[in-house]
């Protein structure tokens, strides 16, 4: 029979993995981390889980069901890494990227470029209601520019995700969106509302720091020669018909398509766009090897999964026009399988539940209980890996003492949103953070602290708590 599980023997697998973690990136293998040695930890930590968890009666069976399905519910984010990996290969080779970074530097200057960033991603993200999608298109076209431009990759990926989570977390079309208020226990338009109250002020942080940044930071001019641009043309056909690429998927995400096919068919158009400008250089990377008749198939293929290096006698110029392919994202897509393997173990265990228990028992005034909430979520992203499970788990576990102390189900949701939403992105093995990471070619570690919206939202809500400010009580409390 199930036993009740100890505080310290559920926090124990949390602790053996943060521990394991910061020893594998803070002294071993730095950024190197997610090729191995952080999923051996994520999955040595699922096994000490589960060790644990069989001496208070859980069986191994019921654990490895949690597993199957936290992978489950992985899935789609596996099968969205894939295809932005072949969207990000094709695009390179069609000359779609490319094209976005010759015009993008020379209608972009580095004294508004992170701003300008910011906003349009919020934009772009507000409208399609996806962060991932944002990222994964106009965040990648805005990492070529921006590190054309002079400024350090970190830097332009923290705006990037800033402005993309902003848009996915006040969006009427983003799942978050949605799910957050379904689990508070009210409705859609309330939620959006109420969350504006923190909200806007963290956007306004985050919109200061990219102005203070640029004016302290930003360089002069971009760092490239200024024959720079005759080297891109005659590495790769620039065309502004290649525009239509990025425009067409863009369009199909505006019109509500899924993810998925709006992402599979980005890298679909890509293909044929490079057929189309780009067949010598198709057919090219296909090796000597290959007959001349198959060169133009297995060159788009190679483009769609493996590394593309387009040659360029500028070294900057060659750094930008690289791409991995849908081989790049494997170790992020093994890392969030081990992720997802330790996060299912920690909640069929019971882990999870008592930890949030242990948390709410703490939680003494309603600032306490926001703060218990917001910590919750934090904690569930850090242990299950998933922005989904770090809403419904505490949604479910608080929704009862919001109620108890008279509190409306809005300021549950907006609590939800605030901490489960944003700081999914900060966490290297989450689901979003190991997406973002892989998508913008940064490690989540050196992002953090550019990703100003994703971190300060939390603490603004907190603060707002803590004053008492648009603490909505229910009808007659």
């Amino acid at each position: 029979m199930p036993r009740p599980i100890p505080l310290g023997i559920a926090l124990f697998p949390l602790l053996f993995l943060l521990v394991g973690l910061a020893y594998n990136v803070g002294w071993v293998f730095g950024d190197d981390a997610v090729s191995g040695s952080s999923q051996v930890i994520l999955l040595a930590s699922a096994f000490v889980a589960a060790g644990l968890a069989s001496l208070y009666g859980r069986s191994f069976s019921d654990l490895f069901d949690g597993v199957a399905q936290n992978l489950r519910e992985a899935g789609k984010a596996i099968v969205i890494l894939l295809c932005i990996g072949a969207l990000s290969g094709t695009w390179m080779v069609s000359g779609v990227i490319p094209t976005l970074i010759a015009y993008g530097v020379e209608l972009l200057h580095p004294s508004y470029f992170l701003v300008a960033t910011l906003l349009f991603c919020s934009v772009v993200s507000l409208a399609t209601g996806s962060s991932w999608s944002t990222s994964a298109t106009v965040g990648i076209a805005l990492m070529g520019v921006g590190q054309a431009l002079g400024f350090p990759a970190p830097v332009v990926a923290g705006a990037v995700i800033s402005g993309a989570y902003f848009g996915d977390k006040i969006s009427p079309f983003s799942d978050t969106t949605n799910l957050a208020p379904a689990m508070a226990g009210t409705d859609l338009f309330t939620h959006i509302r109420y969350m504006l109250y923190t909200t806007v002020p963290s956007y306004a942080v985050t919109l200061l720091f990219f102005v203070g940044y640029t004016v302290l930071y930003a360089p002069d001019s971009q760092p490239l020669e200024m024959n720079w641009l005759d080297s891109l043309n005659q590495s790769i056909h620039l065309s502004p018909w290649l525009l239509l690429v990025p425009a067409v998927s863009l369009g199909l995400m505006l019109f509500r398509v899924d993810a998925i096919v709006a992402v599979a068919f980005g890298a679909l158009a890509g293909a044929v766009a490079a057929l189309l400008f780009q067949p010598d250089f198709v057919a090219s990377l296909a090796g000597e090897a290959v007959a001349p008749a198959h060169r133009l198939y297995a060159g788009t293929l190679h483009a769609l999964y493996d590394t593309v290096q387009i040659p360029s006698e500028d070294p900057l110029v060659a750094n930008l026009l690289q791409s991995k392919g849908m081989a790049g994202m494997l170790n992020t897509i093994w890392l969030i399988i081990c992720a997802m393997a330790f996060g299912g173990v920690m909640e069929a265990a019971g882990f999870l539940t008592r930890i949030t228990q242990s948390i709410v028992a703490l939680a003494h005034s309603t600032s306490g209980l926001i703060a218990s909430t917001l910590a919750t979520c934090g904690l569930l992203n850090l242990t299950a890996g998933d922005q989904y499970l770090a809403i419904v788990v505490p949604g479910r576990m608080f929704k009862d003492a919001y109620r108890d102390r008279g509190l409306a189900p809005e300021n549950l949701s907006r609590s939800l949103e605030d901490a489960g939403t944003v700081t999914s992105a900060l966490v290297p093995w989450n689901t979003c953070g190991a997406y973002q990471s892989a998508t913008l070619g940064v490690a989540t570690g050196e992002y953090f602290v550019y990703a100003v919206f994703n971190w300060v939202s939390p603490l603004m809500s907190y603060a707002v708590a803590l004053v008492g400010y648009k603490i909505r009580k229910l009808k007659g409390a």
